[in-house]
């Protein structure tokens, strides 16, 4: 077959493939997020193996552990979402002194303020109540999502010994494919890990910095950042939105800058000098594939797309270029690691 026909039956059947998966994402969003955190833990599992524990341990102790670390960021998060739906009301007179301080402004620079205006006599403050009533609906979902993610999770935990065996002795049949999926789960542990030291890093000090200018719901605002710190590129921008519009509200312009400034300071500081050096090549993409596989699955999966655009991305990789030994230039174009091509990497 001509390559051209070849390169475009095989984008016909990735766009395919992609809005299939788009129709079902309430299900393939837990579903690999749920993977995603069994493969975090199997070194635990591995370890409990090597000590000859009982299986029963083997499954129980990685599965508690993930399940724990889940119940304690719902938790966390349904009281700081409680007590922003408690907060929101009362910054509906700041929302309208804003409001008309930014009309006289335009009205000083000679801007028509008619559409301002609509702005300002549309406004109820009821409607603040509704945003954190539907921000209550929303947790309702995820907690909805949680219990599916648990029963994934089990199910997982109980076949994994099982898994990791049967591609252990696939070795000799498929090593190019065992071996793509043992770098795929390794560089997904490893980012994991570094992600998430270093998002614990930038939360515990953004929450210090939102304390010392007595910002409200500051540790919902860490664990958000924390949260957001999977995101790659714009994930800091996303974490900081919400401390900021809540500062302007609270405290005008000027607190809106300080928090805006601590943020840069922190995260721009740690997540784009001192973490990339931690993840060296665990990530194995590009600048410009990271961005699009942001794009891609978050428009696929959602939310939780964009949370695990990495993981997922690499496991495409190992998939469909890894476990090709035909497909070196391929693997070097999506990593930027023109060693590949060379035989160096």
């Amino acid at each position: 077959m001509p390559r051209a026909l070849i390169a475009l039956t095989g984008a016909a059947a990735a766009v395919i493939t992609l809005f299939g998966m788009r129709e079902v994402s309430s299900i393939l969003g837990p579903l690999f997020l749920s993977f995603v955190l069994v493969i975090a833990v199997s070194p635990v599992r591995s370890a409990l193996a090597r000590r000859g524990s009982p299986r029963w341990i083997q499954v129980a102790l990685p599965f508690l552990i993930v399940v724990f670390v889940l119940l304690g960021m719902v938790a966390i998060i349904s009281l700081s979402v409680t007590q922003l739906a408690a907060t929101l009301p009362a910054y509906a007179d700041q929302f309208r002194r804003l409001l008309a301080d930014a009309q006289r402004l335009i009205g000083e620079l000679g801007v028509s303020t008619a559409q301002l205006n609509e702005v300002m006599q549309s406004f109820d403050p009821s409607r603040v109540v509704g945003i954190a009533q539907s921000l209550l609906t929303g947790l309702l979902g995820v907690l909805s999502s949680l219990f599916l993610m648990v029963i994934l999770l089990l199910a997982m935990s109980l076949d994994a010994p099982v898994i990791a065996r049967i591609i252990a002795a696939g070795v000799h049949n498929r090593p190019h494919l065992v071996a793509a999926l043992a770098t795929f789960a390794a560089k997904t542990r490893r980012y994991l890990l570094v992600s998430t030291g270093f998002g614990l890093i930038c939360s515990i000090l953004d929450v210090a910095a939102l304390y010392l200018l007595s910002v409200p719901l500051p540790l919902l605002w860490g664990v958000l950042a924390l949260i957001t710190n999977y995101i790659p590129n714009i994930g800091f921008i996303m974490g900081l939105i919400p401390p900021a519009v809540l500062a302007l509200l609270d405290g005008g312009p000027q607190k809106m800058l300080l928090v805006i400034a601590a943020y840069v300071a922190i995260n721009v500081v740690i997540q784009s000098f001192i973490q990339p050096k931690f993840l060296g090549d665990a990530v194995g993409l590009s600048t410009t594939m990271t961005l699009v596989s942001l794009i891609v699955w978050a428009f696929v999966l959602g939310p939780l797309g964009a949370l695990l655009a990495i993981p997922l991305s690499l496991l495409t990789r190992a998939l469909l270029i890894d476990s090709d030994p035909s497909a070196t230039w391929a693997a070097a174009l999506i990593s930027g690691d023109e060693r590949i091509v060379g035989g160096r990497a």
